[in-house]
């Protein structure tokens, strides 16, 4: 049976908002009564005293360009912050550390920034005795992969000094050395000479970088055949030879949803069927193209399954003026080779291709091969399928090309 309210067993009220109550059968007081003051201010002085928060180290010029360059979560530091950074530092703060880890942000992020890059080169320079190889593939890399020579004159005198000094010691940083140096144009014949000798050849082949080192010395041997006219001395042997790119390049696999191929593919294909061009193709020697097209002396896109979409490589070289007075000394296709130029085939807020890039291009159309660039500025500003089509349509035509009885 429910007892009446305020019977003698029935619940007693709750104390009031901030009143304390210290236990059963004692009284409650007010959470800001003075007796609850006084035994909280006497806790409070028994406790040790917080121990202050520890000064933060002032970081000045190299210390400062060091600890943001090392944060785990750095993503792009300001250029600016990083050039009067690197302007406050004394030289003995410019280690080898430093100027590696700057050398690495500007290769990984395409910030090709000349201020920054010629002081490495400086850098590189005046610490030449004190370098291994090992640290100058490192200080070399962003050169190449940004396409920057610098201004500096001695960069490429200490470079064969160093090659020279230290190509017996680390033959993977040697061979990365001279693949920045490829992308430059800038390789030099006494280096060539010691990485294609049989001896340096026989020593790689037995280490676990050996199928790189390879690919490197492939890529070398194709810059000497087709920009070293001058250079008389040993080459790469035929059966040590691989292919250089033999797919795309890792960065197009990691951004392949941001790419324009698939869309451009399905143009050519609505434009000039399946059968007339090749995507993805690996021209020798290990290049691989984005778009391949057969074409007639008179300009007509030929399927590709009647032509070889292969030039000679190495080029078959004829006397001035033979192909002109016989023209069956030639071969009448033409093969054209559409080039995606992405956002990331450049260095950052910029127009420069990257090295590899440019290398790839440049040895492309020594080859042969006619190269009809697609910038992504062009592919971005087309809305859609059709307006993509009637793009390739003016820049195929351009180039004097065509199919089909309407032009697909």
């Amino acid at each position: 049976m429910r007892r009446p309210r305020g019977e003698p067993g029935s619940r007693a009220p709750r104390p009031t908002e901030g009143a304390t109550c210290a236990g059963p059968g004692e009284s409650c007081f007010p959470s800001d009564g003075p007796l609850v003051c006084a035994l909280e201010q006497e806790r409070r002085f028994r406790l040790p005293p917080k121990p202050p928060p520890p000064l933060q180290p002032v970081l000045r010029g190299g210390q400062r360009l060091e600890a943001a360059l090392s944060c785990p979560r750095f993503l792009r530091y300001p250029r600016q912050n990083l050039i009067s950074s690197l302007a406050e530092a004394r030289p003995e703060e410019l280690t080898p550390h430093v100027m590696v880890l700057l050398a690495q942000h500007l290769a990984r992020h395409r910030l090709r920034e000349p201020q920054l890059l010629e002081a490495i080169a400086h850098f590189l320079v005046v610490q030449e005795a004190q370098l291994s190889s090992k640290v100058v593939q490192k200080l070399v890399l962003p050169f190449g992969r940004l396409n920057y020579l610098p201004l500096e004159q001695q960069f490429m005198p200490c470079l064969e000094r160093i090659l020279a000094r230290e190509a017996g010691v680390a033959p993977l940083a040697t061979v990365n050395i001279l693949m920045s140096l490829c992308q430059l144009r800038c390789l030099p014949f006494r280096a060539l000479h010691f990485v294609f000798s049989p001896g340096f050849i026989n020593h790689i082949s037995g280490t676990p970088h050996a199928l790189i080192v390879r690919r490197y010395l492939s890529l070398l041997d194709a810059a000497v055949e087709l920009e070293l006219p001058g250079y008389r001395g040993p080459r790469l042997p035929r059966r040590q030879q691989v292919p250089i790119f033999p797919q795309p390049l890792i960065t197009d696999r990691a951004r392949c949803k941001y790419s324009h191929k698939d869309i451009v593919a399905e143009g050519l294909r609505q434009l000039l069927g399946e059968e007339k061009y090749r995507q993805d193709l690996t021209v020798p020697p290990g290049y691989c193209t984005d778009f391949l097209l057969c074409v007639s002396s008179s300009g007509a896109v030929l399927p590709v399954r009647t032509q070889d979409p292969f030039l000679p490589y190495p080029p078959r070289s004829c006397p001035q003026g033979q192909a002109a007075s016989n023209p069956t000394t030639r071969d009448p296709a033409q093969r054209v080779v559409l080039m995606l130029r992405e956002r990331w085939h450049f260095c950052r807020d910029g127009r420069v291709l990257l090295g590899s890039r440019a290398l790839r291009e440049r040895h492309l159309g020594l080859m042969g091969y006619q190269l009809l660039p697609l910038p992504f500025e062009e592919l971005e500003s087309q809305r859609g399928l059709p307006q993509l089509k009637s793009y390739l349509r003016q820049k195929l035509q351009a180039l004097g090309l065509r199919w089909g009885p309407e032009g697909g």
